[in-house]
């Protein structure tokens, strides 16, 4: 079942795993090479995942490929500065596998790209932001919408009013979030990411260098998400790190431990035939 989040946390955070290795009650995340080494550890605090003896699975992927596109001559006259890319064939073939829409695989990994040059020190993993994009809004096809290959969606994703009723917290709207989702009164998550609209205020992004950063875009969505992960400095490789991370986008133990699922069925999913 689809999930919108009905709180992302605020400002503060950090993400990663391409092999994830899960030993009960610990994991920890390693990079080598191309290959990304995840392993996230929950400890026995209220919601986390159940430790049941010794269960372990070990899953790996390689990191994107990157290919770096030229400088593009705009409009005006000016040149934008080379912008490193995803390959196109490295997309195709591990969206196949992992079963993620184009559009969407292509922004997580793009972000982890960018990030890498942003903030070597992160190591921020597409399989993470793949997983919050899931269980967020399906990779923008929530309520039956399409991702379109621009990576915007066909109907715009809101998340439910924060009128702090059970389960939600209370947070009203400004005349600025209003612009994004509409409501006068109570705040709500936008865009395929769900972010509500203070924080993308601060880590806001342009992915797809078309000169405009727009939460309904998968592309601007993902590098912002990702900005607001690595925004604690931490190396995501770490066990606390990670969990801190993910628990700053949604602060509930239970998401925690549906984006490390999530991320390591993607993993796996990517390895496949």
């Amino acid at each position: 079942m689809v999930r919108v989040s009905s709180t992302e946390g605020q400002p503060d955070g950090p993400a990663s795993p391409v092999l994830v290795v899960l030993v009960a009650g610990a994991v920890c995340v390693l990079v080598l090479g191309l290959l990304a080494f995840a392993i996230v550890r929950f400890g026995g605090g209220s919601g986390a995942v159940a430790d049941s003896g010794v269960a372990e699975a070990t899953v790996a992927e390689p990191a994107p490929t990157a290919a770096v596109q030229p400088s593009a001559r705009t409009q005006s006259g000016s040149r934008s500065a080379a912008r490193l890319q995803v390959d196109a064939a490295w997309v195709t073939r591990t969206a196949g596998k992992a079963g993620i829409p184009v559009p969407a695989l292509r922004a997580y990994a793009n972000a982890q790209l960018r990030l890498a040059k942003e903030q070597p020190g992160c190591r921020l993993g597409w399989s993470t932001l793949a997983a919050i994009g899931g269980i967020e809004s399906g990779h923008g096809t929530h309520g039956g919408g399409v991702l379109r290959e621009d990576g915007t969606t066909t109907d715009p994703i809101l998340g439910p009013a924060l009128d702090g009723r059970a389960g939600f917290a209370a947070i009203r709207a400004t005349p600025e979030s209003t612009a994004w989702h509409g409501d006068a009164t109570w705040d709500h998550a936008v865009g395929p990411m769900q972010m509500l609209p203070s924080t993308w205020s601060r880590w806001r992004a342009d992915g797809d260098g078309d000169g405009v950063d727009d939460p309904n875009d998968i592309d601007d969505a993902a590098l912002g998400a990702a900005r607001y992960l690595c925004a604690s400095g931490a190396d995501l490789t770490g066990a606390t790190g990670w969990h801190d991370a993910v628990f700053s986008y949604n602060h509930s133990e239970q998401y925690v431990a549906d984006v490390l699922g999530a991320a390591n069925r993607y993993a796996a999913g990517s390895l496949a035939g």
